[in-house]
Formats: structure tokens, C-alpha cells, sequence
């Protein structure tokens, strides 16, 4: 026979269980009416089950590794500041037993996820025993993200420590387009131990409730306590029978994972040795950085740098905090680098709020870029429509020397303004169009508002006359495509207009490609048809 491993051993221990458990049953069923509880009667411990173990202490709690077997481990300064262990359950539980046999035998995703929180366990354990709280609260990420700091719920809970939006703002963990403080190492961790200790003084002093509320939300499990005193019944963690499923699971998993990192030789789990040293520092920062360049030019892991600093979002400090987090054997000579680095590593792009009426065309003629590059920079489809307050990324203009590469290209600087007397007959659009601006543009540059036009009256306009060229700083990735782009629309624009009738099974995408057009140019020629074609309509086009 085989020698027995520690799976077998733990399978071992919970088969004789099962078997007491199964007498104990028999012998109820069998007329012991004077031990008869009511049918739904809340968990208690079998004292019967718990005086065998007894006599051998559960698999945890065995050759757990010495303080000189581990010494300068995280891991072994994580198992000294346990306060959770047998809580409520006398040092045994089944429901504690069936997660730590199901995490036992999926070793290798545990071992990843413990060593995926490498750089992260020394900040946290840090900011637990400032407070005195469980250390056993360093491996609540391994429940609720596998301590993945991009993780994202379908509840849209994010981050290692899963907050859900509106509890993020809450704990005042701001979420714009670039940063999203849920993500932020070091945000994220004070927030999620301020609601931990809220919700510890709520709940009297008891982690497990504590913890079941962070999972649930106080008012779930507040209700449930009301439910149990209503039946007369114990309100501790184990005894609310009415908490969700989830919920009922939740502490267990802690539990059994805490258990487990206790003593993982018995469970076959290598754990990654951490040293017990902090991992990154903070460094200030002043400019809005891309972490890309600053990666680059400062000789740093661009990989590294965004694990550490997952909370912006476009990998660029447009917004959040003036820090970045970084390996610590590599702060000092990015402090020290850092001034001659930063105008090279500056974000070129600045934030436009989109106004009523605006249209891709107008934005990106009042910004001097051409709509291919605002497509590009946003990741928009060419017939996106534009929602007043929206923010949009522009490509901003150079005022200083700079050694950033950056190439160039040529866009007309905003016109002087021009004059058009309304005639009999004309419209709002007939004008945009005859003038080649924008009908929202129109609207606004006059003041117009819902009034009709007047015969006689002078209309201010900005159309596309002659201008002075102005070099405009663009990232090189955009700058060929959008240059080819904005060139082909010009030269087609000036050509004799062909017409074509739209036929079944047409888009906009399949005609542009046929005459080696852009879509947008089409669209532009096109003002009012939409992007859903319908047979038998006409299509103006530019062509050579």
C-alpha cells in the first residue's frame, strides 16, 4: 500500500467524520426524542465529532513551519498575527473543512495567487498591525480578486479588495476616465481597513460578522441577526442561516486559506518565499507622466511599473495622486533621474469637454487636428456621435523646447472670421452646407438658439478659408495614418462629385473601401444619411 500523502490523510479525516456524523444520525432516527431540535435549527458544533478530533489535531494545526525555518518570510510574520483561528467553531467546522479541501486540491492556483500579491503582502501587513486588526486579513485578497488589482466583477466590483462604485466614493476612492482609485495599492488597502474596522465596531467587536458584511453589506447581514433574536435564536456568524450563499461561504474561505498558508507542507502547497521587507516605494511626481517613457528612460520594467501602479487606468498620471509606486531598489535612481527624464516623459495629449452641438469635424478643427487622429485617440468609430459633457483626448500643442519624438504634421490654424448675408429661400443647413461648417457651429457662432433666420441678416462664419499652417505635436503611431487620411480627403473633396444609388447588402464601410475612400470623408460628403444604409439612396462622392 502506498504511503499516504496529505490530501489522502485530510480525505481520511473527514471520511471517519462522516461516519460519526452518520451513527449520530441513526441513532437519533432510531427514537431519541429527548435530543430532538427544531427542523431548521442553526449550525452547531457535534461535540461528539469535535472530542475525536480532538485526539488528533486537524491537519492545520500540525507540523506548522518553526519562526527559524522561515525566518525574514513574510509569510512567517502573516502566521504570527493570526487572531481568527477557531472562532466560534471550537477548532473544527465542516463548512471551514469543504473550502480548505477545495482550495487543497487546486494547490497551483493558490500558490499563484499567493504569489501574485508578492509585491503587495508587506504594504498590507504593515498597515494591519498599525492597527491591530487580523493578519489573517492579508489574505482576504486571495478570496475576493486572487490578488489580481485589474480584477473586475460582474457586479463591476474592481480592484484587489473588490469594491463596487458608489462604496469606493464613499471611502472617497475617486473614479474618472484616467485613474480609478478601486485599483490604487495603497488607496484601495486604507479604504478596505476602514470599512473592516467600521464595520467591526458596528458588529460589537466580532471580525466574522465584520467580514460577512463586507462581503454582503451591513444592512444583509443586520437583518439576518434581527431574524435570529425574532426566533430566539444564537446571532454569531455560524447560526445566521438566512445570509446569502456567498456569504455563507465567504468567511469559510478565509479561513481555510489562512489555515492552509498555516502550514502548506501539508497540503502540498509551495509557497513562494516573500521577503519581509516592503517592496516599493513612493515616489512624487509633478508633470502628467505616460508610464510607458517613464518605463524606458528611467530603466525600468514597464510591466513591473504597471502592476504597481494599476490605478491609471490609460497608463498615463492625467489624474489621481502625484506618485508613483516603484521597486524599491529602484526609487533612488528614478528621484535622481526624474528631473532630466520628466519633459521627455510628459504627456502630450490634453482633456476636451464636449459642448452642445459639437461634431467630430468642428472639435477638431477649433483643436487644429484632423478627425482621423481624434478617432485614433479615442478608440471612436468614425460615425460616433458626440454627447454634450463628454471628454475627449487632444493632441496638445508644444509651447517649450522638447526632445520628445514626436513628429508633426500641417493643420490650418482657425480662420478669419467670414461674413454671409441670409437670401430668399435659405435654411440653417443650406448654409452649413454651402459653407462648409457645421450646423451646430453655425448655431452657436450666431446666437441663433431656436429664432429663424431673417432675409438680410449677416451671419458670422469660420468655414475653412485660407489659414496659417501650424505644427502640432501627435504621437508618431497616428501621425502617418491620420496625414495620409487628411490628405486623400482634400485632394477628393476638390474633385467633381459622382454620385452612387446604394444597393441591398451596401455599408458605409464596404463603399468607402470600394473607391479607396475614408468612411469619415464619406460621412462628411453625406451629412444626412445615417450610418444604416437604405437601398435606392443616393451617396454623393469626391473621387479622382
Amino acid at each position: 500500500m502506498p504511503p499516504a500523502t496529505p490530501k489522502t490523510r485530510e480525505l481520511d479525516v473527514l471520511a471517519t467524520s462522516f461516519k460519526v456524523s452518520a451513527l449520530c444520525l441513526a441513532v437519533f432516527l432510531a427514537g431519541c426524542q429527548s435530543n430532538s431540535q427544531p427542523e431548521n435549527r442553526a449550525y452547531q458544533a457535534d461535540l461528539h465529532m469535535t472530542q475525536s478530533k480532538m485526539q488528533r489535531p486537524p491537519e492545520w494545526l500540525r507540523k506548522a513551519p518553526t519562526a527559524a525555518a522561515t525566518s525574514g518570510d513574510i509569510w512567517d510574520r502573516v502566521r504570527d498575527g493570526y487572531q481568527l483561528q477557531g472562532a466560534g467553531d471550537n477548532g473544527t467546522n465542516p463548512r471551514i473543512d469543504r473550502q480548505r479541501l477545495w482550495y487543497a486540491s487546486h494547490e497551483a492556483a493558490l500558490a499563484q495567487s499567493c504569489s501574485r500579491g508578492a509585491p503587495y503582502l508587506h504594504y498590507i501587513v504593515e498597515r494591519l498591525e498599525e492597527r491591530n486588526m487580523p493578519l489573517e486579513l492579508a489574505l482576504l485578497p486571495v478570496v475576493e480578486s486572487s490578488f489580481n488589482p485589474n480584477a473586475l466583477s460582474r457586479s463591476a466590483a474592481s480592484g484587489l479588495w473588490q469594491f463596487i462604485p458608489t462604496t469606493g466614493k464613499y471611502f472617497n476612492l475617486r473614479q474618472t476616465r484616467f485613474y480609478d482609485g478601486r485599483r490604487d495599492i495603497t488607496a484601495s488597502t486604507n479604504a478596505a481597513l476602514d470599512y473592516l474596522s467600521k464595520l467591526h465596531d458596528m458588529f460589537g467587536g466580532d471580525w466574522l460578522l465584520a467580514l460577512a458584511a463586507y462581503n454582503a453589506g451591513e444592512g444583509t447581514v443586520g437583518r439576518a441577526i434581527e431574524r435570529n433574536q425574532s426566533l430566539g435564536l444564537p446571532t454569531d456568524y455560524w447560526n445566521l442561516s438566512s445570509l446569502p450563499p456567498e456569504t455563507q461561504d465567504y468567511v469559510p474561505k478565509l479561513l481555510a486559506v489562512s489555515q492552509i498558508v498555516r502550514n502548506p507542507d501539508a497540503y502540498g502547497l509551495a509557497l513562494e518565499s516573500i521577503p519581509n521587507e516592503p517592496y516599493f516605494e513612493v515616489v512624487d511626481i509633478k508633470q502628467h507622466l505616460d508610464l510607458a517613457r517613464v518605463a524606458e528612460l528611467a530603466d525600468l520594467d514597464a510591466n513591473e511599473l504597471y502592476r504597481l501602479n494599476p490605478a491609471y487606468t490609460q497608463r498615463v498620471t492625467m489624474d489621481g495622486p502625484k506618485h508613483l509606486l516603484v521597486p524599491a531598489e529602484k526609487a533612488q535612481r528614478l528621484v535622481a533621474t526624474l528631473p532630466d527624464i520628466a519633459p521627455e516623459a510628459v504627456v502630450q495629449w490634453q482633456e476636451y469637454r464636449v459642448r452642445r452641438g459639437d461634431t467630430l469635424r468642428s472639435v477638431a478643427k477649433r483643436n487644429r487636428v484632423s478627425v482621423e487622429q481624434l478617432v485614433a485617440l479615442n478608440k471612436l468609430s468614425g460615425s460616433s456621435r458626440l454627447a454634450a459633457g463628454r471628454e475627449l483626448l487632444i493632441p496638445r500643442r508644444e509651447t517649450g523646447k522638447t526632445t520628445t519624438p514626436l513628429e508633426t504634421i500641417a493643420v490650418a490654424e482657425e480662420p478669419v472670421v467670414r461674413t454671409y448675408k441670409v437670401r430668399t429661400g435659405d435654411s440653417l443647413w443650406s448654409i452649413a452646407r454651402a459653407n462648409e461648417v457645421e450646423l451646430g457651429d453655425l448655431k452657436r457662432w450666431n446666437d441663433l438658439g431656436k429664432r429663424g433666420l431673417k432675409v438680410g441678416e449677416t451671419l458670422k462664419l469660420h468655414g475653412t478659408g485660407s489659414g496659417t499652417a501650424t505644427a502640432v505635436a501627435m504621437p508618431a503611431s497616428y501621425t502617418v495614418k491620420a496625414t495620409q487620411a487628411a490628405a486623400k480627403t482634400t485632394k477628393n473633396a476638390k474633385a467633381a462629385p459622382t454620385y452612387y444609388r446604394v444597393k441591398a447588402g451596401d455599408s458605409l464601410y464596404q463603399i468607402a473601401k470600394r473607391y479607396n475612400i475614408g468612411v469619415q470623408a464619406l460621412q462628411d460628403w453625406n451629412p444626412r444619411v445615417a450610418s444604416a444604409l437604405t437601398p435606392g439612396q443616393t451617396l454623393t462622392l469626391f473621387l479622382n
